[in-house]
């Protein structure tokens, strides 16, 4: 008979493995964390693992939505702090310093290494479906939060973001050494065109 917790096990217990799950995804991404590496972390049995999650994927898939939902949490504070006057200048550096807390975080990793493909293949179709319908929509609500911008174009703007993102991924072959400035440029230029469109 599976042991049953109370409310605040189960929550410190949850928390723990999200924490643990993290911390393997930075150090070892998803091929190399295994469920016994996160419940030794945890120190719990390997049978009380999946009375909170039904496999890996789902738990890191989870820890991937909890950091998304905090940086965008952060992004919107920031956005509805913006006034009526902002500038193209103040919104390029707004939205490079959320590129540089991906790129400074375990996510990073992921994308870059190809984990994050992994971990999106591996999961029920349903719930990577559910995950690009959220994502399309919290980047086009963030967008349309902004003061001064031409919301007719909020698809293209998005989609623009969506690839600019992408450029993380080829780095390398942009250069390294000017890779910040290259995105800064992409991001200003995007900008720039959300308010012009909407002095037309």
């Amino acid at each position: 008979m599976p042991k049953t917790f109370t409310k605040n096990e189960r929550e410190y217990i949850k928390k723990r493995l999200m924490e643990e799950a993290q911390n393997c995804l930075k150090l070892y991404g998803v091929r190399k964390t295994t469920v016994d590496e996160l419940v030794k972390r945890v120190n719990i049995p390997k049978g009380t693992f999946y009375l909170f999650f039904e496999s890996k994927e789902i738990l890191f898939y989870e820890v991937i939505c909890s950091f998304h939902d905090e940086l965008q949490t952060g992004l919107m504070r920031e956005i509805e702090a913006l006034d009526e006057k902002v500038s193209a200048d103040r919104l390029t550096k707004l939205l490079l310093g959320l590129y540089k807390k991906i790129e400074g975080s375990f996510l990073y990793k992921l994308i870059t290494g190809g984990d994050l493909e992994l971990l999106m293949r591996k999961l029920p179709p349903q719930v990577a479906r559910t995950h690009v319908e959220k994502d399309d929509f919290s980047i086009e609500q963030l967008i349309s939060m902004i003061p001064g911008i031409n919301r007719d174009n909020i698809k293209a703007f998005s989609a623009a973001m969506r690839a600019i993102f992408l450029s993380m991924l080829h780095k390398h072959e942009i250069g390294e050494d000017m890779f910040e400035d290259a995105l800064r440029l992409m991001i200003r230029g995007v900008v720039m065109q959300m308010f012009e469109e909407s002095l037309k």
